[in-house]
């Protein structure tokens, strides 16, 4: 009994066992102790710093194959597993015991101290409040968050600075790319209120993917002027040495485990638009920093002061607008309103969003789509606004139109054409679908257009063109009737006479 005092009367039965000749293990068991203590009662109780290293107790199971068969495998896979070994002995002898892995286990871990090939040491460093402040990406797909019912692919920009633990994150629509660490960067520089001296980010290699030459050193030119515009040093960690990144890359499990418990706290995943998601995660880092407040303030006296305003975080690029009206950038077909047809834009390129440029003059701001590359499918961004009217005019085009599900702006719309189509003609079914999306853009009764849809279809009903016209319709004013009564000119005459006596 491990842990218990064995008493006399114990110890006695067992001595008596022992001569009747029982091993010791049955003594022992019929004694009602352990095996261990019937060996230390045989050998004798000697002090701790006396006692004779542990003699063998049963034969060595793997004295037949240690030295001429696992040793050599050890060192020509100095990283092979102890199960894989064990695996393959059992194929080359069935006759071992399969109860052999814990002393193959041992015995391995043994022989990798004493002869096995030297590790990478790791070693700890001293960070000094206000040098160092680190960045990179991670991925937050698996949490399942949802946004407008659709599930958000997206990664976290996490800066934290070394010394005090300031942390600040930022989600991310796309991959890692110069616009989303730009954009992030900043904002985390302008949430701390200071520049540290330096920035380390890992390799940036995701963020060069497929960039040919000229591209990944106009990307490095542009890292560089970033980090000059905050009088910060960059630098680099070694490409696959993610430990010299570790100040931040352990914290990028604590940061998920809090957003994952606070999901599971909040009692839903689902969010109702980005900006309250993003919300969300703001308020998780303020938390996180709120409790670090005295080191963080301690790191920011040292820190260099922000620069006046905030350099460029975006990609900036020219399209011209096509009889589509629409362009094509990055594999992702974007509308814009016909009037634009013919038109040179130009294009900046955040993270989330472009923002349009005809001339020097800010004309439209777009959200960022991006193509399918596991299928290497073209994306779609469209506004049915955009496009309706010349859609009224040629309804037919919506039949085959190559973006016509990114068309409809909700379900609903979609599922109505979709009845229409089971149901009427497809001329009749495309006519009336575009008369709901007018009536829609005229009447600016998306929302409640697409409720009113919602529950005809689920009556069974197919949508009245007349009916719902005439339920959105905007109610008229009637205009009041004004009566002005006109002034005789002749009052005017006598307004003189009657002045011109009180002067004399």
């Amino acid at each position: 009994m491990t842990g218990r005092l064995i008493t006399v009367q114990q110890k006695r039965m067992f001595m008596r066992l022992r001569i009747e000749g029982n091993t010791p293990q049955r003594a022992a068991a019929k004694s009602g102790f352990s095996t261990a203590t019937a060996y230390r009662i045989e050998h004798g109780h000697l002090p701790a710093a006396a006692q004779a290293p542990r003699q063998r107790r049963r034969p060595d199971p793997l004295e037949a194959v240690w030295e001429t068969e696992v040793v050599p495998m050890l060192f020509a896979g100095p990283g092979l597993r102890a199960i894989a070994v064990l695996e393959e002995l059992a194929r080359r002898h069935p006759e071992l015991d399969p109860g052999i892995r814990r002393t193959l286990e041992r015995r391995i871990k043994l022989w990798r101290g004493l002869h096995g090939p030297a590790q990478d040491v790791m070693f700890g460093q001293i960070h000094p409040p206000g040098e160092l402040g680190l960045s990179d990406f991670t991925d937050l797909a698996k949490l399942g968050v949802m946004i407008a019912g659709a599930t958000l692919d997206h990664i976290l920009y996490h800066f934290r600075m070394a010394h005090s633990g300031f942390e600040h994150g930022h989600v991310i629509l796309g991959g890692e790319s110069y616009s989303a660490l730009a954009e992030g960067l900043q904002n985390a520089l302008f949430a701390l209120g200071g520049v540290p001296l330096k920035h380390r980010t890992d390799s940036l290699s995701a963020a060069f993917r497929n960039l040919d030459r000229d591209a990944i050193d106009d990307l490095t030119a542009r890292y560089a002027a970033l980090c000059a515009h905050f009088d910060m040093e960059p630098t680099r960690n070694n490409t696959g040495v993610a430990h010299e990144n570790g100040t931040i890359e352990s914290a990028h499990g604590h940061a998920k485990k809090t957003i994952e418990d606070a999901l599971l706290l909040r009692g839903s995943r689902a969010f109702e638009d980005l900006a309250a998601y993003r919300r969300f995660i703001d308020e998780i880092f303020a938390r996180h920093n709120a409790r670090r407040g005295k080191a963080i303030a301690i790191e920011r006296a040292t820190l260099r002061p922000l620069p006046a305003d905030r350099t460029i975080d975006y990609e900036e690029t020219l399209v011209r607008v096509t009889s589509s009206s629409g362009f094509v950038l990055r594999k992702v077909f974007y509308s814009v309103p016909a009037r634009m047809i013919g038109q040179r834009l130009r294009i900046r390129l955040y993270d989330d969003r472009l923002e349009c440029f005809l001339g020097a003059s800010h004309v439209l701001t777009l959200a960022r789509g991006r193509a399918d590359h596991a299928t290497g499918k073209h994306g779609h961004v469209i506004d049915y606004r955009h496009v309706i009217h010349s859609l009224r005019r040629k309804p037919g085009a919506l039949r085959n139109l190559v973006y016509r599900d990114q068309l409809f702006p909700r379900p609903a719309y979609a599922r109505a054409f979709d009845a229409l189509t089971a149901q009427r003609s497809d001329r009749s079914a495309c006519k009336i679908t575009v008369e709901l999306l007018a009536l829609a853009h005229d009447y600016a009764c998306e929302a409640e257009l697409a409720q009113a849809l919602e529950a005809e279809l689920e009556a069974g009903r197919l949508p009245c063109l007349d009916t719902l016209r005439e339920r959105f319709r905007p109610a008229t004013a009637s205009v009041p009737v004004v009566m002005i009564e006109a002034v005789s000119l002749g009052l005017y005459n006598e307004i003189g006479a009657i002045r011109g006596g009180d002067v004399a």
